[in-house]
């Protein structure tokens, strides 16, 4: 494992860790779905950089630290793709769908790899939510179907194991 990689990792295991952060549906230690994500994105060729911020894209948003103490740590280049996979509503901007369309746009503008590694989030995100939580999956689904066709720059498999994942919810569902 590349040390930049391995010095990611261990940040944001330390850093969900921090606040006992686990996963909704299987209490596993939150670490889990950055790990998977930052396979997939490994997977799918992305650079050490790539990778990084995969494994932190939800430090930000999730824990104590700072946008600021990201790009201070790992220096702008992750910096800036950890900021472009972190939402940026906030509770006064509205309802559940007006920070969802403000925190679309924010993805739309994502460069190719801040998008490929938003792909490989909503891949991991899709795949246990569809899994544990039937209900809440109606509601997740139907927004990722209108924030996929706006990462139009990330990369095209995880874009067809997406709609795969969506057409095989849909034909399932009664």
């Amino acid at each position: 494992m590349n040390g930049l990689v391995r010095r990611a990792k261990i940040f944001a295991t330390r850093a969900h860790a921090s606040i006992g952060h686990k996963r909704k549906y299987n209490g596993q230690d939150y670490i889990v779905h950055p790990e998977a994500v930052a396979l997939i994105v490994a997977t799918a060729g992305g650079r050490p950089e790539a990778v990084a911020a995969a494994w932190l894209h939800d430090v930000v948003e999730d824990t104590p630290v700072t946008q600021a103490e990201i790009n201070s740590v790992f220096g702008p280049d992750v910096g800036s793709l950890v900021e472009m996979l972190t939402d940026i509503s906030r509770p006064e901007d509205g309802n559940r769908e007006a920070r969802k369309a403000i925190d679309r746009a924010h993805s739309a503008r994502a460069s190719a790899e801040g998008q490929t590694i938003k792909l490989a989030d909503l891949l991991d995100n899709a795949r246990s939510i569809i899994r544990h939580d039937k209900d809440f999956a109606i509601t997740f689904l139907r927004e990722m179907k209108q924030l996929v066709p706006l990462l139009t720059k990330g990369d095209r498999r995880l874009h067809r194991e997406l709609g795969e994942v969506l057409d095989g919810w849909e034909k399932s569902r009664p």
